[in-house]
């Protein structure tokens, strides 16, 4: 029984042996192999495969996939750099072109206010101007009051429409009326309009009237040299 089990194992350990040696024969000539190909730069497919090739499979993926990153990366930087500078140049516009309109509206404003200062200085002139005039009507109504009432103490004289009008009780003719006229610092009556030529009528029977034909003969003019026209 000890027999047998001391051959078992020792027929087990040799076993072991040659599949160990086996494997270290097959691992030579792979790499043996693999040399052999990149010193001829021959693309001659592997005969044999082992831990050692797909190692160096492996690390060659990698390596081109790292290359494949370091360029997608770069592409990505040169695309984003790009991009940035793309949107920093039209932010740069649009922040000129804002300020460009904030100084037209700044300028516009000012001029607004230029605009407003003047109408309201314009305004205060007409405000004061009007109340000169308003003061001037009132002091012109005041003295044509005590006119019309000095004038109503003469004798003989009535006022109508900014004009006094007198009648003497003596009769004259045309000439000697009209010198009686200057003399005092006026002259015969000149019809303007109809409703003179009505108040003159009510309130006087007869009168001479200043219009005459002495120059031409024929051609009657006002005593103010104006020319006769019927109305």
């Amino acid at each position: 029984m000890s027999d047998d089990m001391i051959r078992t194992e020792s027929e087990r350990m040799n076993t072991d042996r040659v599949e160990m040696m086996v494997e270290i024969y097959e691992s030579a000539e792979c790499v043996r192999d693999h040399d052999f190909r990149t010193e001829t730069n021959t693309l001659q497919p592997l005969q044999r495969t082992g831990s050692v090739c797909v190692k160096i499979r492996s690390s060659r993926a990698a390596a081109v996939c790292l290359v494949l990153l370091c360029v997608l990366l770069l592409t990505a930087v040169i695309v984003l750099c790009v991009h940035i500078h793309t949107k920093s140049s039209n932010d740069t516009q649009e922040t000129h072109q804002l300020l460009t309109n904030i100084t037209n509206l700044s300028e516009e404003r000012d001029e607004l206010l230029t605009m407003i200062t003047n109408l309201k200085e314009e305004r205060d002139r007409l405000k004061i101007n009007t109340k000169n005039l308003t003061n001037e009507r009132d002091q012109l109504k005041l003295e044509k009051n005590d006119l019309q009432m000095t004038l109503g103490k003469l004798d003989g004289w009535i006022y109508y429409q900014s004009s006094l009008y007198f009648i003497s009780s003596e009769k004259r003719n045309w000439a000697e009326s009209r010198r009686y006229c200057t003399e005092r610092g006026a002259d015969l009556i000149i019809i303007n309009n109809r409703a003179e030529q009505e108040f003159v009528k009510k309130n006087y029977d007869s009168f001479w009237i200043g219009l005459t034909d002495s120059d031409v003969e024929g051609r009657w003019e006002w005593v103010d040299g104006s020319t006769l026209t019927s109305e």
